[in-house]
């Protein structure tokens, strides 16, 4: 990028993102008037950007509100839909005054690590630099919404881009066997959920659908489908299913812990569709990776309005989609709910050589604390790992980075709090085949107690 540029210095500290991590970090952080950078005209992040007609919150108000901020109507049994989680954090940033830090339509393009002496080597495993050392040691490069390129100058910069949505994942296919050589339509779920209700209606309405996945996204959709197809005229559609995870009912989400796979089994139809996963309920807890199931879906299964295709491997053919056993599945639109690539977003945002950093050593972003990587100067991670509420620790850790910028506590050597993630690690790894999901569900309580203890609060 040209060098010839200004420099807007407006403050100590930059948060990268506005959804439910950047609007918590701008709250705890808002003594130092953080400078907040959000791609999109509006906060929520994935709730607005990844969302569908269907989508709900997979718990109870409770479960997902701040602490100092409460559901006006935290009471409801129901799960509240994406228009009222919007609803609820754009109430939240207007409560607490915090859309005077946001800039909207403002893109992070590039950052520059400008601090003194040498970056730091993957070998030096010593003290932990000055969080905030009086002066810019980090250059961001946005670029606004009438596409003007701006430089600002930060001492902190929080990054609140989180794991989910702007990158999807796309499966790789053999040469030839590609989406090219489908006639009908290939989409990401990212894709679908920018369509209007009308027009996304439309497309699945009259249609054989495929759906690529069996996480939340995908049954989401899969209903979405179902029920644009009702009727003697209503078409199919297929859930490809290659890894079946634990889902459990819409109704019962706190008795379910009591009785595990048993009361699973019994209350939904998994063995019924071939659905059971192959490995234990446990390991799907450990690792973030259930599901709520929405009411009717299992109703719509019963009715063939959504059907299941269990398979390790699949590509395209001209009329649909060939299995690995060699049979084959006609389809009108093919949608693929596999995911977002958290690290492609990431690594174009930090720089070399810390962006080679991100995942070492063992392929999961070494974070202290759910927020600090060891290796990375004067950078902190918001909304980067999962637990069973992931508001309540984009909270808790806004508040852990908040007293620590403050000077309230010290960090520990860079070498402690790698050793400290190893022995997360190990925990997630024995709990979990799945582990690469970073999620700390198994020892939430130990994580929360040692934030409580770092800052002086009683566990």
């Amino acid at each position: 990028m040209a060098s010839n540029y200004s420099m807007h210095t407006s403050s100590r500290v930059a948060i990268i993102g506005a959804g439910v991590s950047g609007l918590a970090a701008a709250k705890h952080l808002a003594h130092n008037r953080p400078q907040v950078f959000e791609v999109s005209d509006s906060t929520g992040g994935v709730w607005r950007k990844c969302t569908y007609e269907t989508t709900k919150l997979q718990s109870v108000r409770v479960s997902y509100e701040f602490s100092d901020f409460p559901w006006p109507n935290r009471g409801e049994s129901s799960f509240p839909t994406y228009v009222d989680v919007l609803d609820y954090l754009d109430a939240y940033a207007k409560h607490f005054d915090l859309l005077k830090f946001i800039k909207f339509n403002h893109k992070v393009l590039e950052v520059r690590f400008i601090g003194d002496g040498q970056v730091s080597q993957m070998g030096d495993l010593g003290a932990y630099d000055n969080l905030l050392p009086g002066k810019p040691v980090w250059e961001v490069a946005v670029k606004t919404g009438d596409g003007e390129i701006q430089w600002h100058a930060f001492e902190f910069v929080v990054v609140c881009t989180g794991k989910y949505g702007d990158v999807p994942r796309i499966p790789a296919f053999p040469m030839k066997k590609g989406p090219e050589i489908f006639k009908g339509k290939v989409l990401h779920s990212m894709d679908y959920s920018k369509l209007h209700k009308e027009k996304a209606s439309l497309l699945l309405r009259g249609k054989n659908v495929a759906v690529i996945g069996f996480k939340k996204s995908a049954i989401d959709l899969a209903l979405e489908s179902a029920l644009a197809n009702q009727g003697e005229e209503g078409k199919t559609c297929t859930m490809v299913v290659r890894t079946p995870h634990w889902v459990i009912p819409h109704y019962s989400r706190a008795v379910v812990s009591r009785f595990i796979e048993s009361y699973v089994l019994w209350k939904l139809p998994l063995e019924k569709y071939g659905l059971k996963p192959g490995h234990a309920f446990e390991e799907d807890y450990a690792s973030c990776q259930m599901a709520i199931m929405p009411e009717n879906f299992f109703d719509e299964a019963d009715k063939g309005t959504i059907r299941f295709k269990r398979t390790k491997n699949w590509w395209f053919y001209n009329e649909g989609i060939e299995f690995e056993d060699g049979t084959t599945l006609e389809a009108d639109v093919v949608i693929l709910a596999t995911g977002y690539d958290c690290m492609k977003k990431l690594k174009p945002i930090v720089p070399e050589p810390f962006r080679t950093w991100l995942e070492f050593p063992w392929g999961v972003m070494p974070l202290y604390r759910g927020t600090i990587h060891p290796l990375i100067p004067n950078m902190g991670f918001i909304g980067f790992v999962q637990s069973s509420s992931n508001l309540k620790s984009s909270e808790i850790h806004s508040r852990w980075l908040n007293q620590l910028l403050d000077g309230k506590f010290t960090l520990p050597s860079k070498e402690k709090m790698l050793d400290q993630f190893l022995k997360e690690m190990d925990v997630m790894r024995r709990s979990s085949r799945f582990y690469k999901n970073h999620c700390f569900s198994t020892f939430s309580i130990q994580h929360a107690d040692d934030l409580c203890r770092d800052m002086n609060l009683k566990p």
